[in-house]
């Protein structure tokens, strides 16, 4: 059998990799033209085809995936004038691995259902670099016998892969993730911060903690800007840090749960994104939170004690 055609919206950070590994897959491919037109122009020259809206791109292909900035972004995709639901695409599948607010997610999946569309969550962990590898982790929400029919396009792009429940349990999943991983940018740089202040070299304190139980793959990636200073340590904005905390609070809200920790994270974005750093990486947050307390940490790095770990 022909393998189906796939359309991808959002060929960025992340979506460049997820497709140009849909492309090696064999799957032939459409992509949307974008203002950024070096990750558009290089999927066409490895043979994508590239479509001037979401309605023609759902009206060539079988299999849709979005990978965009927030709900917002997606509702207008879907719903727009000459988006997804005005091609009329019935047996259309659509592949949201944006992280989205589940109830927007929610409504679009009741709206393409009633146009006999199919609307799967499959939202992603890890960053553009397991992107291009293509082993990314990612939640799916999705009926079993729809996962169970697109895994094989899931595995183009996703190593670690969780069936999660029906559609909207996929963002939920992300959203306590990102809460979590928030919560770990926000805590480490005020870390970074009172150690520093309080006398301890960045170096020290990264040897006690990346040694130690409490270290993890956020952490090392963390770490790699904080202490490394590799600004290509993790190409996630403080913006969408900001959007994936309210949307984690409407959440809570949502299931009555006081969350008292997801405040305190989500003020810590804010006051970032509202002091103009919206662009930066959440890693630089732990400049952002120095700076905030008067020091510069990158200076204090620099200055500080840079034996290696387990000396």
């Amino acid at each position: 059998m022909s393998k189906p055609t796939i359309g991808f919206i959002g060929v960025g950070y992340m979506g460049h990799g997820m497709a140009k590994n849909l492309i090696a897959s064999g799957y032939p491919l459409v992509v949307k033209g974008n203002r950024n037109r070096t990750p558009v122009e290089d999927l066409v020259g490895q043979g994508a085809q590239e479509a001037t809206s979401a309605r023609e791109i759902a009206e060539l292909c079988d299999i849709v995936h979005l990978c965009l900035s927030n709900s917002a972004q997606v509702e207008e995709v879907i719903r727009g004038e000459d988006g997804i639901l005005a091609s009329g695409k019935a047996g259309l599948v659509v592949i949201d691995t944006t992280t989205a607010d589940p109830d927007s997610t929610d409504k679009l999946a009741a709206e393409l259902e009633a146009a006999q569309m199919t609307l799967v969550d499959a939202p992603l962990g890890r960053t553009p670099k397991e992107a291009e590898a293509g082993t990314l982790d990612t939640m799916v929400g999705a009926s079993p016998e729809v996962f169970d029919r697109l895994r094989p396009v899931i595995e183009c792009w996703a190593g670690n892969i969780t069936h999660t429940g029906d559609a909207g349990s996929g963002h939920r999943m992300k959203l306590i993730m990102n809460f979590i991983s928030m919560g770990y940018a926000a805590l480490y740089s005020e870390a970074l911060t009172m150690g520093v202040k309080s006398g301890l070299s960045p170096q020290t304190i990264h040897r006690v903690l990346g040694s130690s139980r409490m270290s993890n793959g956020f952490y090392d990636t963390f770490m790699s800007y904080a202490i490394g200073r590799d600004p290509e340590a993790h190409k996630f904005t403080i913006q969408n840090g900001a959007k994936d905390t309210r949307y984690a609070a409407s959440m809570a809200r949502k299931a009555e749960v006081a969350n008292l920790l997801g405040a305190a994270i989500a003020n810590s974005f804010q006051l970032a994104e509202s002091g103009g750093h919206g662009g930066d990486y959440v890693p630089m947050l732990a400049d952002i939170v120095a700076r905030q307390n008067g020091i510069d940490l990158k200076e204090a790095v620099e200055a500080g004690d840079d034996r290696p770990a387990g000396s």
